[in-house]
């Protein structure tokens, strides 16, 4: 089977971790794979190397005009990549963004997550990438039930697999060179934006009162402006005493020491459809904080701790530092072991082979 999957970016995204992993499960399987996405800012290459039996086509997309808006970046990325993708030689083109689906046209669609945008062109985006592809997946069984309800669309449900061993097996050296560089800390991935909780993960760790905790927060290569938000967050840094550590970017093949040596993993998200970031956390046999969702309670179960709030958060943070219980450590390894690309991409080739 010739399969194209499609992604916005390749910058170290869930979605796009996502897209790679499962391209490269497949090709293992003996399909035929091929990767598309935009170079934004001059990439030529993913994040991180991919294995050569998947096919990569990435689609140069310099950069605007000066003051070019984010609904104008989202309908140039669209064109962009409408104007080099041919579906002709796929059995199967699969979008994993608004904006792959929007430029590929007829095509699978995976809903990871539903938004809601005030910016016109993106909520159209959001809104036709919905509503036209043919078939839906999604990776958790609350995402597909809002889609259920919102839209009327029967979604096939297919969780992500976790590259278990990676962030396992993590080698000691490796780790403790980020404890001795930073100590205890709160870890939390995905940058500092709206949908990731950052203001409330901000106001959870000046509530801790430990002098010798860190709040780092590591990722955050993103296609949106969040400008005006990252301002209010330093803002409110300064107000507050507190001084996180913000590191950008993690290069790929430091980011499972990073993880392994963090105190607790906090993931305070308000919109999630599975937690693929917090899942590698449990895998390296890190505590789990997270925000009370659905969906989020559903994929974690008794693995994680819940809080809803800023000052509950803290609460939670504290006990996960404080306490041990080897019985949830074992529990999130468990279930982090048990979902695995392998069983994704036969459960996704499954589904294509069903689509007739």
């Amino acid at each position: 089977m010739k399969i194209a999957l499609l992604s916005y970016s390749t910058k170290p995204r869930g979605g796009v971790v996502h897209t790679l992993a499962l391209a490269e499960a497949l090709a293992a399987l003996g399909e035929d794979v091929t990767v598309w996405s935009l170079g934004r800012g001059g990439d030529a290459g993913f994040f991180r190397p991919v294995d050569p039996a998947v096919r990569l086509r990435i689609v140069p997309f310099p950069d605007g005009p000066p003051g070019e808006t984010t609904g104008a970046r989202i309908l140039r990325s669209i064109a962009v990549l409408r104007d080099a993708f041919d579906a002709a030689p796929y059995d199967v083109v699969h979008a994993q963004d608004c904006i792959s689906a929007n430029a590929v046209g007829r095509c699978v669609r995976t809903v990871h997550h539903l938004d809601r945008f005030t910016t016109p062109e993106l909520a159209a985006c959001h809104e036709k990438a919905i509503v036209e592809p043919y078939a839906h997946v999604c990776v958790s069984r609350p995402v597909a039930q809002e889609l259920r309800e919102g839209w009327g669309l029967a979604a096939e449900v297919i969780p992500n697999g976790v590259a278990y061993e990676r962030f396992a097996g993590v080698d000691p050296v490796a780790r403790d060179r980020w404890r001795s560089r930073f100590g205890r800390y709160v870890l939390t991935v995905g940058g500092i934006e709206p949908r990731k909780g950052s203001l409330d993960l901000l106001e959870a760790y000046a509530r801790l009162g430990e002098n010798d905790v860190r709040l780092v927060i590591a990722g955050g290569e993103t296609l949106f402006d969040y400008r005006d938000y990252r301002a209010r967050w330093e803002r409110r840094a300064a107000e507050l005493g507190v001084e996180p550590v913000v590191l950008g970017p993690v290069v790929d093949d430091e980011l499972p020491a990073l993880v392994s040596a963090a105190s607790v993993f906090a993931f305070p998200s308000l919109k999630e459809g599975f937690g693929l970031a917090a899942m590698e956390a449990l895998a390296a046999g890190v505590p789990l904080v997270v925000r009370d969702l659905p969906v989020l309670r559903e994929v974690f179960g008794s693995a994680a701790r819940f809080a809803k709030t800023p000052s509950s958060l803290a609460d939670a943070l504290d006990r996960a530092m404080t306490t041990r219980d080897p019985a949830r450590r074992d529990a999130g390894r468990a279930l982090a072991a048990g979902h695995t690309w392998d069983r994704a991409a036969r459960l996704h080739l499954a589904f294509y082979r069903g689509l007739g």
